[in-house]
């Protein structure tokens, strides 16, 4: 695991190109040099429709991501992660955001392995690749 989610307000859509940054976001988590599983990772957006930004005058719009781990990384990983993903929104974003009122947003969520439930045959792909090199 980890979960990468956005949440982007549908007013940008066309200009967004979220399946880039979906693609970008999981090879930035692979790059961390097993930090983060790579058969756990899951990106996902979520286009919104329903939505007020501010006080609702203005086609303002957001994109909002949250990071979500699971307990054990240290300080220094989680950190490293974070602004890498950060600055990595913040480039895929740049241009729109100098033609549009725009915010960006990201918060990780870490949580304990009590309470979370896994069946996951995904990660012995990369477990066997790793062996036979």
């Amino acid at each position: 695991m980890p979960h990468f989610i956005i949440e982007y307000t549908d007013n940008i859509k066309a200009e967004a190109d979220i399946p880039a940054l979906l693609k970008k976001i999981n090879q930035s988590l692979i790059s961390h040099d097993g930090v983060f599983p790579t058969g756990g990772i899951r990106s996902r957006a979520i286009e919104l429709h329903d939505y007020c930004v501010a006080d609702g005058t203005e086609d303002d719009a957001f994109v909002h991501a949250v990071l979500k781990i699971g307990a054990g990384r240290s300080e220094a990983d989680k950190k490293a992660a974070c602004d890498e993903l950060f600055e990595m929104i913040k480039e895929h974003f740049a241009e729109l955001f100098e033609k549009r009122y725009l915010a960006l947003s990201m918060e990780l969520i870490e949580f304990s392995e009590a309470g979370t439930y896994k069946h996951n045959n995904i990660h012995a792909r990369y477990k066997k690749t790793t062996s036979e090199r």
